[in-house]
């Protein structure tokens, strides 16, 4: 997902266009994660992006994401871009040591 929200706009409470940019960035991410996981994954994560009016992406935590748009809403911008990538998270394996084996057996 990458799009441009408006938070100002004449004749609208941008209290209320806020939320609504929340909701939808909501909506997507329970969307995303209904998704059926490939065979090794064990959920999803999300990679984002946020930019304010005028600005450059830059990479965000997830959870940093409805602070980001709070700020921005606070700064008086009017518009700002966010992208939202879901990715399968597959955990590393961990390689057993030699030292390791040994142990094991010996016991």
């Amino acid at each position: 997902m990458l799009k441009t929200f408006t938070i100002k706009q004449k004749g609208k409470n941008s209290d209320r266009l806020v939320e609504a940019v929340k909701h939808e960035i909501r909506k997507y991410i329970k969307r995303e994660k209904r998704k059926p996981l490939p065979e090794d994954a064990k959920g999803w994560h999300c990679d984002c992006r946020f930019a304010r009016e005028g600005k450059e992406l830059e990479v965000i935590d997830f959870k940093d994401i409805t602070k980001n748009i709070d700020e921005s809403a606070s700064n008086e911008d009017s518009t700002f871009v966010i992208e939202i990538l879901a990715r399968p998270y597959i955990p590393e394996k961990k390689e057993k040591t030699e030292e390791t084996t040994e142990e094991n057996s010996k016991a």
